[in-house]
């Protein structure tokens, strides 16, 4: 769940997991820990047609979603870090 300092949502000014609801980290507006942004557009198929849905969930949370895969996650290292 994300909070921001004004209407126009620049600037982030709190952020929470999902999930478990823990307070996730910022400075300034910037995240300083490692957060899931996941955001899905349901489609003409889809008993959602026409919604959008986002939520955010923190490293740990996140593990234990994916643990749950029948298929792991596809993973690659990064070579050059930003």
């Amino acid at each position: 769940m994300r909070k921001y300092k004004n209407q126009e949502k620049i600037q982030l000014q709190e952020l929470y997991c999902n999930c478990c609801g823990k307070k996730i980290h910022l400075e300034e507006g910037n995240l300083r820990e490692g957060v899931y942004c996941g955001q899905v557009q349901w489609g003409y198929f889809s008993k959602k047609d026409g919604e959008v849905h986002s939520f955010d969930l923190c490293e740990d949370c996140y593990d234990k979603w994916i643990a749950g895969f029948q298929i792991p996650v596809e993973k690659k290292m990064e070579n050059e870090l930003l």
